[in-house]
């Protein structure tokens, strides 16, 4: 036990798979070990490095790997695939996991608190509402239409719109479909405002959502979101690493002297990169009411390449200027130089 250096674990519900490897690379024991068992072999081995795959419990045995004195590494899941030899078992992805980690030039996911984690769970839930009264109010539309009723397209202006048809004659079975949609979206309503007031008061105690909250098109859901899982952007060396961790870059197809560059590559988190263009849109929005140096630089861009393309290079751009801020640790400050805009274009 003492010649442990490296201690892989396959994580699983109940049963898991440990690897242990000293420090010459060589396999000190491989077993199965339920839940408890677990807990007693981190709490009782000497301090050494613990390897897992980053998914949905990584973080809840990191805290603990880490609260027992061990060096815990989260490794990518994508990173761990190639590694799989033979065929798809437990000790094989043991394996794989211990391998892709001593890889270099891996980029190991940090270790969440709980507190990140509540904010990321208030964020699910909030995601999973706000599909819940989409789907809500396309099949309240769909059944109008079937009895010759059009409504807006927008949330709004449908709600609005449905409220002044109980003042109609209609047919009761059509009266009792308004009425339950109203309940249902008023209750989606109160649900929402109460999530949102949390991401608020998480703000609050947040340095980091502070200074993301000082850029244009960043909100309190785009700020606690990202606040909770980059935290201060350490994982990350530079501005360039946390764009292309969010997928904001183009995808590249080269060959010797050829090079081609594509739409974006869609890797990272998907809901952060979402919440992002969705603030980038804003941004482009309201862009030409401005003067400063950042929003010229979006005017400029938007004439020569269209809206959309506009959309996500900017959200690039509030990404790049995301991580620098943080790692100034200071507030966005508008510029206002008449050479900014090329600046930013060259940027």
């Amino acid at each position: 036990m003492n010649q442990v250096s490296t201690l892989s674990i396959d994580l699983a519900k109940n049963v898991f798979q440990l690897l242990a490897v000293d420090k010459h690379g060589k396999p000190c024991f491989s077993r199965r070990v339920n839940r408890q068992k677990l807990k007693e072999t981190i709490q009782n081995m000497p301090p050494c490095e613990v390897v897992m795959e980053a998914c949905g419990c990584a973080h809840y045995w990191g805290r603990m790997c880490i609260k027992a004195g061990h060096k815990t590494h989260l490794v990518p899941a994508q990173h761990v695939t190639p590694f799989v030899r033979g065929n798809k078992n437990d000790k094989n992805d043991c394996l794989a996991i211990y391998e892709a980690s001593q890889r270099p030039y891996i980029r190991f996911v940090p270790v969440k608190s709980q507190s990140q984690q509540a904010v990321l769970l208030l964020h699910r839930m909030r995601e999973r509402l706000v599909k819940a009264r989409t789907a809500c109010l396309n099949q309240t539309r769909s059944f109008l239409l079937e009895f010759g009723i059009e409504t807006p397209k927008s949330y709004r202006a449908f709600y609005n719109h449905i409220q002044t048809l109980l003042d109609q004659q209609l047919q009761p079975v059509i009266l009792l479909l308004i009425h339950e949609t109203c309940a249902e979206l008023r209750a989606f309503e109160r649900q929402l405002r109460q999530l949102d007031s949390l991401f608020r008061d998480a703000n609050q105690r947040s340095p980091a959502a502070e200074i993301m909250q000082s850029l244009p098109g960043v909100g309190p859901i785009i700020a606690s979101a990202f606040s909770a899982s980059i935290d201060k952007g350490q994982a990350f060396n530079s501005a360039k690493e946390f764009g292309v961790w969010l997928g904001l870059t183009p995808r590249q197809y080269a060959s010797a002297d050829k090079s081609v560059l594509s739409h974006i590559t869609k890797r990272g988190d998907r809901y952060l990169r979402k919440q992002l263009i969705h603030g980038a849109r804003t941004v482009v929005t309201h862009a030409h009411k401005k003067d400063d140096d950042l929003n010229r630089w979006v005017s400029a861009l938007r004439e020569r390449v269209g809206v959309n393309k506009t959309i996500v290079a900017t959200a690039h751009r509030l990404a790049r200027l995301m991580w620098i801020l943080l790692q100034k640790n200071e507030p966005y400050q508008p510029q206002y130089t008449q050479s900014g805009a090329t600046q930013c274009i060259k940027d």
